[in-house]
């Protein structure tokens, strides 16, 4: 139960997460096209959290999983 409710937290995370800087500074990380994670993965995923967050983002985009994320975003 405690992995289950650790997992949710972090989706719920991953689904609020914005870009910390550069091109697309402020936006959801869901809302990112996805070449640009595709890009990014080619250059190096940065290191930690958000890199780890970067590869979630791609597999969800490449798997098309994009509606299982929207109704998680806060408002």
């Amino acid at each position: 139960m405690i992995k289950t409710d650790e997992s949710r937290r972090e989706l719920i995370d991953l689904a609020n997460m914005r870009m910390p800087y550069g091109k697309y500074e402020g936006k959801l990380l869901i809302h990112i096209p996805e070449n640009y994670f595709i890009w990014y993965k080619a250059k190096g995923l940065p290191a930690g959290k958000l890199g780890k967050q970067f590869e979630q983002i791609l597999e969800i985009k490449i798997n098309g999983l994009e509606d299982l994320i929207y109704p998680l975003i806060r408002k």
